[in-house]
Formats: structure tokens, sequence, C-alpha cells
């Protein structure tokens, strides 16, 4: 597959796209996941390079010196996260398209390098509450992190217009139907 599609899933942390994306992982559809590459410390069970890409900041810095991502963004301060390049090739070298699951300007970044070969799907919590309650019941952030996820939460909601789809997650086993719906949708369109 010299170019395959992409599906980008962006929302809010504590939204449940991470879950959805998983679930889609599960379904047998031809996708593969993009691992990005963030600066940040692994958080809980994570692992290098199956969860995240792991950098320094200093080779995070040094990848976009070399232009080695197709996306990245400084996503809180000294914090960066992207897509390298060498993922979405690995994938469409063994057939599959690709699946991300990835911070909004991201995703938008994405969908404007690649508009007909993107569906871009915007993951919502059914409240701002219920968002809180899902970060807090993570156990894997303090005080001070859990406020700066809901002041961006807050940000993010604003570009849930520029994607294609969006799906209220208030559900969990509806909204896995959805996002397998629309993903087999646009496979076949």
């Amino acid at each position: 597959m010299k170019e395959g599609k992409l599906f980008v899933f962006s929302a809010p942390s504590g939204s449940g796209k991470t879950t959805l994306v998983k679930h889609l992982l599960s379904e047998n559809l031809p996708l593969g996941f993009s691992i990005s590459a963030t600066s940040r410390k692994p958080r809980g069970e994570e692992k290098n390079g199956v969860d995240y890409h792991f950098l320094s900041t200093s080779d995070f810095q040094h990848k976009i010196k070399e232009n080695a991502f197709i996306e990245y963004e400084e996503v809180y301060n000294g914090v960066f996260y992207g897509t390298l390049k060498s993922e979405i090739e690995r994938l469409w070298s063994l057939g599959k398209h690709v699946l991300f699951d990835i911070d909004v300007k991201g995703g938008i970044n994405i969908k404007k390098q690649y508009p007909r070969n993107t569906l871009a799907i915007f993951i919502q919590s059914p409240s701002k509450k219920v968002l809180e309650e899902r970060l807090r019941g993570r156990k894997t952030e303090n005080e001070q992190n859990i406020q700066m996820r809901l002041a961006r939460a807050e940000e993010e909601m604003n570009f849930s217009v520029k994607f294609d789809s969006v799906i209220i997650n208030d559900n969990l086993e509806k909204a896995k139907k959805e996002v397998v719906r629309q993903v087999r949708k646009f496979i076949d369109s």
C-alpha cells in the first residue's frame, strides 16, 4: 500500500479515546496504530515503543530540526508530542491504514496534509463533571496536572467543529459500535 487511509482520534484527556482506539485495534480491520513520540515521562505501565516513543526534550527538538515529524506540538510547557513520518511509512508498507490517538491540533494538522485520506473523529465526554471524574479515577495525575488538563479540555472542545465527526462517549458500548461503523465506512469509500 503506497498510501492508505488515516484515522485521527482526538479528544480532551479522560474522554475515552484511547479505550475506543484499543477497541478498534481489536476488531478485524486492516489498521495499525501510529505510536506517537513525546518528551514527557512514562505514566503507570506505559512502555517505550508500545504506548509512545519516549524521547528526551533535546532528542525531540533534534528530530524537529531534522524534519522527522509529520506534525508536532508543545502541548504543555516543555512537553512535546508528535507523529514521526516513519510511523506512517512503516504502517503503509505493512498494508495497514493508520490509526492515531492524538491531540486536537495534531489531528487537524494531519487532516490538512491528507484531506482526502483522513477521517478525523472527535471524542467528547458527556459533561465536564464526568471528564473530571474520569481524570481523577485514573489516579495517575497530581492535582496541578488535573487542573491543567481540565483547563486544556475547555480549549480543545472549541476545535471539535473542525473534525469530520463528533462522538459523545456517554455509553461505551454504543460509542464502540459507532467508531467501528464510521471506520469501516471510510475504509470502503
